[in-house]
């Protein structure tokens, strides 16, 4: 006995780092799975066992798409198990832990901390066991305010239990999951302009991570004369995206076309920052959307958030130094740079092959999904998107999805929140631990 629990503390030891992020979420995915499936989680006529892992994988993985409704098929245990995975999925693998040993005046292991470090796409000049700590409550303070405020607009609104409600998708809009109480989302609330703002606010905030936030609160308080090149091309990308995703939905879609403008222009705002922050939230019915909107709002998922946030996709600084690349091509030049300043070649290849990984997910999970569901292409598309982008929209196909097709939509939501090019090392190749710490770096390097 002692031998084998040696060579299994053996095994875990000369793992590699991205190998065990690996391992640590598929371990978070089936502890929640088990819960889900006590008796004492269901409500009502409760789950299969299959929805419990869809739905257990879609917490972790901070998406949100469901098989069967949230409150109508977990009681309150249940909604607990669920929120506590939408919080360990949003903070990272090993964040919880390692906050608590740092908060017993414990060092980290190394073991852990290269682990950390590999989750976390720290700058090399960050000290980890501060980033943890600093995380940790950045975390807390805003899920906290963000719950006080949606309290006060969910009770004026008369909702039912506005207290846990409250809780519930302050800590969802954050982690940008996605998960509701209510079946139709906030569709109800849709005309609330200080809900759609509380939740935008939520979500941006998650979706850019706390090291943006950090940076951009050092420049608003003077102490650094200028934000970090990543968080420039962060806060640009973010911007000019939410604003062309929001004026093309408020141009062109039928569906909200004969609401005052004002309710037209938050709709429009609203549908773009949900697909954009991969929070995966909506206001407006998404089945109705016209298929232009569809597409623009697949192309946001694509996209997606930024690293070391919460969200998911592709990632605005990828995305980004891929149109640079692009840009570079055209101009006939041989380096990459933005705003003067030359992109390193490696991260460049980061950029193309993470975008290669990432099309070849989509493409495959789409294709599997053609095969095994008889709804329109663009409806499986679009479900394919949401999965591997971690966003939680869909068009009304999930609870309809076969059993060959959840589980398919299962892998997709995994392999998103890992992210592809990760998920294809720790199955495939021996890592290097330089591309997975590349995506957040100093001013005179770009993240990729």
């Amino acid at each position: 006995m002692r031998k084998s629990l040696h060579g299994i503390q053996d095994f875990f030891l000369h793992l590699e780092p991205v190998k065990l992020v690996f391992l640590g979420y598929l371990a978070y995915v089936v502890i929640g799975w088990l819960l889900l499936c006590l008796p004492f989680s269901q409500h009502g006529q409760g789950a299969v066992v299959l929805d419990n892992l869809f739905t257990s994988t879609s917490a972790v993985s901070t998406t949100g798409l469901v098989t069967v409704s949230t409150s109508d098929s977990y009681n309150l245990f249940g909604e607990i198990v669920i929120l506590l995975l939408i919080q360990l999925g949003g903070l990272g693998y090993m964040t919880v832990s390692s906050f608590v040993i740092l908060s017993r005046k414990r060092d980290l292991s190394e073991r852990r901390a290269d682990v950390s470090n590999v989750v976390f796409a720290l700058p090399r000049s960050f000290r980890l066991d501060k980033f943890i700590r600093s995380a940790v409550v950045f975390t807390v303070v805003i899920e906290g305010v963000g719950a006080v405020a949606l309290y006060a607009i969910l009770r004026a609104h008369g909702m039912p239990n506005a207290f846990w409600s409250a809780i519930f998708h302050s800590v969802s809009a954050f982690c940008t999951a996605g998960f509701s109480l209510y079946n139709n989302s906030f569709e109800s609330l849709a005309g609330d302009f200080w809900l759609n703002v509380t939740l935008a606010a939520l979500s941006y905030l998650g979706a850019m991570g706390f090291i943006v936030c950090v940076d951009v609160w050092r420049r608003v308080t003077n102490r650094i004369k200028s934000v970090t090149l990543t968080t420039r091309i962060i806060l640009h990308t973010t911007l000019w995206l939410s604003i062309v995703g929001t004026l093309f939905i408020f141009l062109t879609e039928p569906s909200i076309e004969s609401k005052a403008p004002a309710q037209r222009l938050l709709n429009a705002f609203f549908q773009a920052m949900t697909a954009q922050t991969t929070v995966g939230f909506n206001t407006i019915g998404i089945a109705g959307l016209s298929k232009a909107t569809l597409l623009a709002i697949t192309i946001l998922m694509v996209i997606g958030a930024s690293p070391s946030g919460t969200g998911g996709g592709l990632k605005s600084t990828t995305f980004s130094a891929v149109l640079g690349v692009m840009r570079s091509a055209l101009r006939g030049e041989r380096v990459v740079t933005f705003w003067g300043r030359p992109i390193p070649e490696e991260r460049v290849q980061t950029a193309v092959a993470t975008l290669g990984f990432y099309v070849t997910a989509l493409l495959v999970g789409t294709l599997l999904l053609a095969l095994t569901e008889a709804g329109e292409f663009e409806g499986i598309l679009f479900e394919a998107a949401s999965a591997l982008g971690t966003v939680g929209l869909s068009t009304g196909i999930t609870p309809t999805l076969t059993e060959l097709g959840k589980i398919i939509v299962v892998l997709l939501m995994f392999v998103g929140r890992l992210g592809p090019l990760t998920f294809g090392m720790a199955l495939v190749f021996k890592p290097s631990p330089q591309p997975l710490r590349e995506e957040h770096e100093h001013a005179n390097d770009v993240a990729i």
